[in-house]
């Protein structure tokens, strides 16, 4: 069983972060750009994009990554079939290891659209 709180952990980055936007602020804001930039809508909406970065995160094995683009994810209105969907291409691509973040990414997708009910 999975005891992370997702929506504790985002909250908890978010303000562990807060001391690099005031002494790395370039760093930051170029970071916030290049987010900006790359999720932006273009020939893929925003939405595929989130999905495709979910699939990144599952890979790369980051909570902080799961929580993030899982409750952009839910206010995005991903469906729980796309969100399905898209962990079996990241554990296709990810082996063993991605799977077991699957289930962490699926518990992150299920707080966030709970607490959105």
């Amino acid at each position: 069983m999975n005891d992370l709180s997702y929506q504790d952990l985002t909250r908890g980055i978010s303000r562990n972060l807060a001391p690099l936007r005031t002494h790395n602020a370039d760093v930051m804001q170029g970071f916030g750009a290049l987010s900006k930039a790359a999720m932006a809508p273009g020939v893929l909406d925003e939405k595929t994009k989130e999905l495709i970065a979910m699939a990144i995160g599952v890979a790369n094995r980051c909570d902080g990554c799961l929580g993030f683009h899982a409750k952009a994810l839910v206010r995005l209105g991903a469906t729980p079939e796309e969100f399905r969907e898209m962990l079996g291409v990241a554990v296709y691509m990810g082996g063993g290891p991605s799977l077991m973040y699957a289930a962490n990414a699926q518990a992150a997708y299920d707080e966030f659209s709970n607490a959105a009910a």
